[in-house]
């Protein structure tokens, strides 16, 4: 079934190992997080083989180093799209991988952290970051480092889910819960619920804003399985976070559609946000949130066959990728506004593949946007100068 279809209801089993004991692929999921360093370094984490593993290219992606293991130890990882490991850096170099790790019950999880402060060299045992280890969903982990250096996690959380069925009460969704650490990742502070009611299996989009908070943008249940979108800041301050509606596209589903949105918040504070919804047909939305009211300079990005879209944004230019469907396989697409999102030229095909693909990520070095593309045949680093 392909990924673009709107009912995908998070029946299909992890892409990753489901408790410890079974078979390891032989062949690594493509799931995988990007990011340059400080120095321009590129740098990929994905799993295989029961390890995060950890990459770098010199050369834009061209050649990447052998692998090095994250975690010494094997253990269980999701590593698909919406749910794969991530990598940040801290301000003096410090990297910061988290992931989320099956559980033996199916649909379960424990969201796990790990870091080096040797440049990559040595990472530290991992961590599982929230206290409560009920057998339940912890998972679907989003990684920032905010502008003071604190490392935040969030997460989608069943445990008021759990709470709510064991007293025989209705509760649509799940939660998200998220934490931090002050000390560059050496301890995380106890968790704390942003919202009760959110999508059980998409991702949830984080992105810094100018005053250096992290802000997280995810897909909620409203009413009657209503599936639009929420915007809240991550209080690491002791206030309370609150999150606001920030889509309202009425899209009535029972059930997830494993499809997260994306979030890039400008210097000016726009924030700047790509989702998906199929209410009628399938459709990837830009729009510039606004929470609590509907997105302005709203308007339809790609269609049917469209999947997975991921935003940037600098100075005036948004530039959005996302993965489409075509004849021979899938085509990486991107659209470019050079006005700060009021109009997007035309789409402009990136690069194509006959094999499977995992989500774009949309990445900026150096003044210029590139998109990451793990392939079937491989990862590579697309430039993005070819859309008008």
């Amino acid at each position: 079934m392909r990924r673009w279809l709107p009912i995908l209801l998070c029946l299909a089993a992890p892409l990753a190992l489901a408790h410890e004991g079974m078979a390891m692929p032989k062949e690594p999921p493509l799931g995988a997080t990007a990011a340059f360093d400080a120095h321009g370094r590129l740098w990929l984490v994905d799993a295989a083989d029961g390890h995060v593993r950890l990459r770098h290219s010199d050369d834009l992606g061209k050649t990447l180093s052998p692998p090095h293991a994250v975690n010494a130890v094997p253990e269980p990882i999701y590593a698909e799209g919406e749910n794969r490991p991530k990598l940040a850096f801290g301000p003096h170099g410090e990297f910061y991988v988290s992931w989320s790790q099956p559980r033996a019950k199916s649909w379960t999880g424990f969201v796990r952290f790990a870091r080096s402060l040797d440049g990559g060299t040595h990472f530290s045992a991992p961590v599982t970051v929230h206290r409560d280890r009920a057998e339940i969903t912890h998972r679907f982990d989003a990684l920032a480092v905010d502008g003071h250096g604190r490392v935040v996690l969030a997460w989608i959380d069943k445990r008021d889910q759990a709470a709510a069925e064991a007293a025989g009460k209705p509760y649509l969704g799940a939660g998200v819960y998220y934490a931090w650490s002050d000390d560059g990742g050496a301890h995380f502070q106890p968790e704390r619920k942003l919202v009760d009611h959110s999508c059980e299996c998409c991702r949830i989009a984080l992105a810094r804003t100018p005053q250096g908070d992290v802000a997280a943008f995810f897909r909620a249940v409203y009413g009657d399985n209503i599936r639009d979108h929420a915007y809240a800041v991550l209080r690491t301050d002791g206030s309370t976070a609150r999150a606001e509606r920030a889509t309202f596209s009425d899209w009535h589903i029972a059930g997830c559609p494993h499809h997260g949105p994306g979030l890039a918040i400008a210097a000016d504070g726009i924030r700047h946000a790509v989702w998906y919804e199929a209410s009628g047909k399938p459709t990837i939305w830009y729009g510039q949130l606004v929470p609590g009211q509907h997105a302005e300079h709203a308007q339809v990005i790609a269609g049917a066959g469209a999947s997975h879209a991921d935003i940037a944004t600098r100075r005036n230019t948004v530039w959005i990728a996302w993965n489409q469907v075509d004849a021979t396989g899938e085509a990486l697409m991107m659209r470019r506004s050079d006005d700060g999102g009021v109009h997007f030229g035309a789409p402009a095909t990136l690069a194509n593949s006959a094999g499977a693909v995992g989500s774009p990520q949309v990445l900026l070095h150096d003044g210029r946007a590139y998109v990451a593309w793990n392939t079937a045949a491989g990862f590579r680093l697309v430039p993005a100068q070819a859309a008008p």
